[in-house]
């Protein structure tokens, strides 16, 4: 971004804009790493905060994930910071064994729970997080290399649930170079976290992609504006679904529902098929199903209808069986294990 933009003041009013959505609640425990983006969050809601007569109470936490020596000195400087500018601080713990494999989604996972707990621990209904302009855009492009759906290349929304808590993004606009410089003209220090530029990891591996792809038009506003509208067509499509949902289901129970298949299938594929995802997701034993193998099955059992044959599937322990013009679904039956063969006691 030009030097001038990246230098840029954050005006009261600005502030006033990004920490909006901070009104809706009583106290906010703000995720702060020592990273520069978070770092920038915890001063410019402070600078935010003490500025107006009302508003939430702030607290601050940092996670320590025990992965480099590095870590806990750094906890430490936010924690030093916080005394400066009188905001309660904790440093919470990742404990016990790592996984070998796919580190930094089980930290990310650890982080998000390790925080809600601290959060409710200490009255707060809301965790502030500092995801700017340029994570949205990587987001967009982990997402779609890794096939997702129109829910997933939405992106990251300036407010979400997680465990019961709203989850609070109030720089997703803001590209990272602004808070950069916002810190250094303040002369405050933050940390940077070598593992952002490690190439093994996949999110580093499309940052250092990024100046190729700007260069195409393909830069970090551009990605995040996709994403805006994705977002504004994803709100599209989930009102319809709503809206089909009454006229499809016969019957929705805790153990089955039952679809009008001639009115699920006259349906656009992209409103039947998320009614059989939320459906085998809801009664299934293994959560949301794979993006890809619902539409197989959503695929068989349009043919299958077609065709008027009977059709029974199993997908994501759910069972899913077409006869007729009824489409039901159900919890899909323990599987059976396969016999132990007993040993012989006879010699060889």
């Amino acid at each position: 971004m030009p030097a001038a933009e990246a230098s840029a003041p954050f005006t009261l009013r600005e502030r006033d804009h990004l920490f909006r959505a901070f009104l809706n609640h009583d106290r906010i425990l703000l995720a702060v790493s020592g990273g520069p983006d978070s770092t920038a969050l915890m001063v410019l809601a402070h600078d935010w905060r003490t500025a107006r007569a009302d508003g939430p109470a702030l607290e601050v936490a940092t996670v320590d994930h025990g992965l480099r020596p590095e870590s806990r000195a750094e906890a430490a400087e936010v924690g030093a910071l916080c005394r400066r500018l009188g905001l309660p601080w904790e440093m919470l713990h990742w404990a016990g064994e790592k996984p070998a494999t796919g580190i930094q989604e089980a930290a990310r996972a650890a982080r998000y729970d390790l925080l809600a707990d601290h959060a409710r621990r200490i009255g707060a209904d809301a965790v502030a997080l500092a995801h700017t302009l340029d994570d949205q855009a990587e987001t967009v492009l982990f997402r779609l290399a890794r096939g997702s759906g129109l829910p997933g290349l939405a992106a990251m929304k300036p407010v979400s649930r997680r465990s019961g808590l709203d989850l609070l993004r109030p720089f997703l606009d803001v590209p990272k170079a602004r808070l950069v410089a916002f810190l250094e003209g303040r002369g405050l220090a933050f940390a940077r976290d070598p593992g952002n530029g490690d190439a093994r990891f996949a999110r580093p591996r499309l940052r250092a992609l990024a100046p190729l792809l700007a260069a195409e038009g393909l830069d970090a506003p551009r990605l995040a504006r996709f994403a805006e509208r994705v977002a504004r067509v994803e709100a599209a499509i989930a009102a319809a679904v709503d809206v089909a949902r009454h006229a499809c289901l016969k019957a929705r129970e805790d153990d089955h529902a039952l679809f009008d298949a001639p009115l699920l299938f006259a349906q656009p594929d992209e409103i039947s098929l998320r009614l059989l995802i939320a459906e085998v997701a809801r009664l299934g034993t293994e959560g949301a199903p794979e993006l890809a193998k619902a539409e197989r099955l959503h695929a068989a059992l349009k043919v299958a209808f077609m065709a008027r044959n009977p059709c029974t599937r199993t997908l994501a322990g759910a069972l899913v069986r077409l006869k007729g013009h009824a489409l039901s679904v159900t919890g899909a039956p323990e599987r059976r294990k396969k016999p132990v063969p007993l040993a012989s006691n006879s010699p060889r």
